[in-house]
């Protein structure tokens, strides 16, 4: 399986990282590891919500959908959770 997956920081929930992987669990561990130079930052991270597809293709397709800007509007109203003061 391929999959999307959106997370978020704990420390600072107004980071968020979308993602493609093949291993989710691994791929989480990692990024809470300090292993991805673009989240080590801002760990530890939360799993937000994945996305499992049988065809990388079309996985591919979906997290570059959601990292466009029409993308981000559609998750950011209905994939990532809210807005916390």
């Amino acid at each position: 399986m391929f999959y999307v997956y959106l997370i978020v920081s704990i420390a600072d929930p107004k980071q968020r990282y979308v993602g493609f992987t093949t291993d989710l669990k691994q791929r989480v561990k990692s990024h809470n590891e300090g292993a991805s130079v673009h989240t080590r930052k801002y760990k530890p991270w939360r799993l937000v919500s994945y996305f499992a597809f049988d065809d990388e293709r079309r996985a591919r397709e979906f997290e570059h959908y959601l990292k466009s800007g029409s993308g981000r509007a559609f998750a950011n109203k209905r994939l990532w959770p809210g807005e916390t003061s």
